[in-house]
């Protein structure tokens, strides 16, 4: 079988002196004796303490928003932006990346489906003569941070007033497969200076090239997760998309607006299916827009008066996540609380109920771009209010716009709802259809005092590449999440004086029972 184990381990630090009688952690250890107050310090399950909570933001590279900060670049300046950027997502407390490797219909990596980037190489179809998505994985795992590859999988370039081709083949890459295949490009909005190239989803061959090119990445990179946002056929714009040839020769008698809801349900459940056969570990997730339908226009819809994904874009958020074809689902909520046609407090509701007893999990996309504009957003609070009601509804994380914007932290919003929400690091939650029997837990070799510190060192389990670090509270009777770090030939780890325990976590962040290592 070719999954492998994505193992943590978690410390927890105990401290020296435990007063008689109290048992820490409850099990067995063989460190007894070292005890000066004679009692046994063991660990166990039910005392660690450690929020789920997925934490990342987007990393946004088409038109350079974030990310590299301007095109043309050399490697040098490119690499250290991103570790700028990691160093963010450590400082925030985050645990995952979201990064843009496919922004229209190009690539981040040597790819035989996609021309390179421009928004990397200042040149469409450039080679930049190094492999930044491989690089951007290793250094982003170095800090135990997943990185979830994010792909736009039906734009195929963006319009020449943003710096892209628009709708021109002849200003397309060489080798990129619209030129190649004129058949399966749809000009949008059609004649105009905005317009720019789609792959057509009503084409089979051309949603099977989108597949392709995105399992290219899947296959040959240790990424977390295959990420999607908003865009499948575009939003109107007053415009019409026209797909007339390839709704004549497939619509199959079906209304165009059915048509089109079942090219985006047939691309959503192949690229999960295909996924899942290739990688069962790799999550698939995407973020819509964050209204699916409205109550008036369906019972079942939200309580809500803007535009609907269902009908403006042909996107069912709500049947992918029934059909649970999706790991996770985030629902970009970027209205403030108590805004009249989309209340972030009532939409929030909706779509936890939405998500209850599928297996999928909620995670929100926070509006971090709109912190300083009139109203309820030219307060720092509104964004902590909102985290807040996500713990309210089980919320399982918070993906934010974008990176830029966190770096900002304009008004010292970001700085507040960190302090309040992200003030400790969490573990990602567990995959749910991925949930199994424990992991088998490392061995340590023993803890050595270094003045008021503790090195301490175990022996890997086979596969391992992150470990969590977790302090005990001996009053309290609980261990607290305080670190993670990834894993080595030699995993260590340097803490306060004390006692530790290690578990490990599996690739679905499955964890296994504590060790003492003292």
């Amino acid at each position: 079988m070719q999954r492998r184990l994505l193992i943590g381990l978690v410390v927890v630090v105990l401290a020296v002196t435990v007063p008689a009688g109290i048992t820490l952690l409850g099990g067995s250890s063989d460190s007894a004796d070292d005890d000066p107050a004679g009692v046994s310090l063991t660990c166990d399950a039910r005392s660690l303490v450690a929020k789920r909570e997925l934490r990342g933001m987007w990393l946004t590279t088409v038109s350079n928003i974030d990310f590299p900060s301007r095109p043309g670049l050399p490697e040098a300046k490119v690499k250290a932006e991103f570790l700028g950027w990691l160093d963010l997502a450590q400082k925030m407390n985050h645990n995952a990346m979201f990064v843009h490797v496919r922004p229209s219909g190009d690539a981040f990596w040597p790819s035989a489906y996609a021309p390179w980037s421009e928004w990397l190489t200042g040149e469409r179809g450039k080679d930049p003569g190094w492999d930044p998505l491989a690089w951007m994985i290793e250094q982003t795992h170095a800090r135990n941070l997943e990185f979830h590859a994010w792909f736009n999988p039906y734009r195929g370039s963006q319009p020449a007033t943003s710096g892209g081709a628009g709708a021109d083949f002849a200003k397309l890459a060489p080798d990129h497969p619209l030129r190649k295949h004129p058949e399966w490009a749809v000009a949008f909005p059609e004649g105009t200076r905005n317009s720019r190239f789609y792959f057509d989803p009503g084409v089979p061959e051309a949603r099977r090239h989108v597949e392709d090119a995105i399992l290219d990445a899947v296959k040959r990179y240790d990424i977390d997760g295959v990420h999607f946002d908003d865009f499948f056929y575009p939003y109107p714009e007053g415009h019409e998309f026209n797909d007339d040839r390839s709704y004549a020769r497939y619509g199959g008698g079906m209304s165009r607006g059915d048509w089109r809801r079942a090219n985006v349900d047939t691309f959503v459940q192949e690229i999960s299916q295909r996924i899942r056969e290739s990688k069962p570990w790799v999550r698939f997730g995407l973020s819509p827009f964050g209204i699916w339908r409205n109550k008036a226009s369906d019972p079942a819809g939200s309580p809500t008066k803007g535009l609907e994904s269902y009908e403006a874009i042909y996107a069912d958020t709500r049947k992918w996540v029934r059909e649970k074809w999706l790991d996770y689902i985030v629902p970009q909520l970027y209205w403030n609380i108590g805004f009249d046609k989309a209340d972030y407090a009532k939409l929030l509701p909706w779509w936890a109920d939405t998500v209850k007893d599928t297996g999928v999990q909620l995670y929100v996309g926070q509006a971090d771009y709109r912190v300083g504009e009139p109203g309820p957003w030219s307060k720092p609070t509104e964004l902590d209010r909102q985290l807040t009601l996500n713990d309210r509804y089980g919320v399982s994380g918070s993906i934010h716009f974008s990176a830029k914007q966190v770096r900002a932290d304009r008004l010292g919003a970001v700085t507040r709802y960190r302090d309040a929400h992200y003030a400790a690091p969490a573990l990602v939650p567990t995959v749910t259809r991925l949930r199994d029997a424990r992991p088998p837990a490392p061995t340590p070799t023993g803890a050595r005092r270094d003045g008021d510190r503790t090195v301490l060192t175990w022996r890997p389990v086979d596969d391992v590449t992150g470990y969590a670090i977790y302090l005990a509270d001996p009053e309290a009777q609980k261990a607290s999440l305080v670190a993670t770090v990834r894993a080595s030939d030699l995993p260590s780890w340097i803490g306060p004086a004390g006692n530790y325990c290690v578990t490990s976590l599996d690739r679905a962040n499955n964890e296994s029972d504590p060790v003492l290592v003292s």
